[in-house]
């Protein structure tokens, strides 16, 4: 059976701020009410979440059934680099999936979550499972999960406006000239949907990139990488745009016969946000996984690439930390 609630205005507000308050719980769930027309205004339904209430109008909510889905199966674990009542930090292996899809068979980062009962409330019918943002399945590295709405929200909001931040490394297989920044709109490619590419009306992208320290032979390097937004393989389209690719990456790559490495050389490494109960500033280094640990022990001198990559002063890298 469905079920419903009513509420009356008392002062006037917007449509959204005013549920949001009522029902108490994030804003994000109140516009998927909306948007979906789960919601009426003296029994008409609206959509505009931004609607102006006036005094004594009537606001009847009809909630969605919310639909649950069992995980499969897992034979896998992932590394938890810290945990709480509000969140979970964790390092990604590589080959995960973060989302379930159609095209995806095997089980993902929210299978794992559900087999560990991370399931946050929802009133919009959407199953929901505190991911705040995303990796790609060859990405390895830090990740940040939301175990409360509040938690969720409050993460998601420091990721918008920036005070969450992240800083990746990436083996290349041609050295930059320099550190560079790029600031280039990416969309979709026009001629490959598995694709993004840099295009005009793209979304805005800003990434900036760092030289850390070439391989023995001079031919790979490791970078360091700061994102200013979140697009869709934005490392991997940017650093394509300049005539780079990340080793390991077949997608936007090439692919020869010399070519072995089987896995993406590209590592989530340090995230850092505020708590959003506690308001203590958080910072977590994920350790670089296996595979390219023992690339990097081949083909660099360990010694330079251990002052590299030291956390303590990581940000000295960037010229806006």
């Amino acid at each position: 059976m469905q079920e419903t609630t009513n509420f009356i205005c008392e002062t006037p507000e917007r449509l959204d701020k005013f549920l949001s308050t009522s029902l108490e719980t994030t804003r994000n769930q109140v516009l998927s009410l909306i948007k979906d027309g789960h919601v009426s205004v003296d029994d008409k339904v609206v959509t505009k979440t931004g609607l102006k209430l006036k005094v004594d109008q009537n606001i009847h909510i009809d909630f969605p059934e919310a639909v649950i889905t069992e995980p499969l199966e897992i034979d896998f674990d992932v590394e938890i680099l810290y945990e709480d009542d509000d969140l979970l930090v964790i390092n990604k292996p590589k080959g995960l999936t973060v989302h379930p899809a159609p095209s995806v068979k095997e089980a993902t980062l929210v299978d794992w979550l559900k087999h560990k009962g991370i399931r946050l409330s929802t009133i919009s019918g959407e199953e929901r499972h505190g991911i705040v943002h995303r990796l790609d399945k060859g990405t390895t590295g830090v990740m940040v999960v939301a175990k409360t709405n509040e938690a969720h929200e409050a993460l998601s909001k420091q990721l918008q406006d920036r005070t969450m931040g992240r800083f990746y490394l990436a083996l290349i297989n041609i050295p930059l000239k320099d550190n560079i920044i790029i600031d280039k709109p990416i969309g979709r490619n026009a001629t490959n949907r598995l694709k993004m590419a840099v295009v005009e009306g793209g979304k805005e992208s800003k990434t900036e990139f760092t030289k850390l320290y070439p391989s023995k032979d001079e031919k790979t390097e490791l970078i360091a990488c700061k994102l200013y937004s979140g697009r869709t393989h934005q490392i991997r389209v940017h650093l394509e745009s300049i005539g780079r690719d990340i080793m390991g990456d077949h997608l936007y790559g090439f692919k020869s016969k010399e070519d072995k490495i089987n896995e993406i050389f590209l590592h989530a490494y340090i995230l850092y946000f505020v708590h959003p109960t506690s308001g203590k500033k958080m910072e977590f280094i994920a350790p670089i996984q296996e595979g390219m640990k023992n690339y990097l022990e081949d083909n660099f001198d360990m010694e330079f690439i251990n002052e590299a990559t030291d956390t303590h002063n990581f940000a000295r890298h960037f010229i806006v930390s």
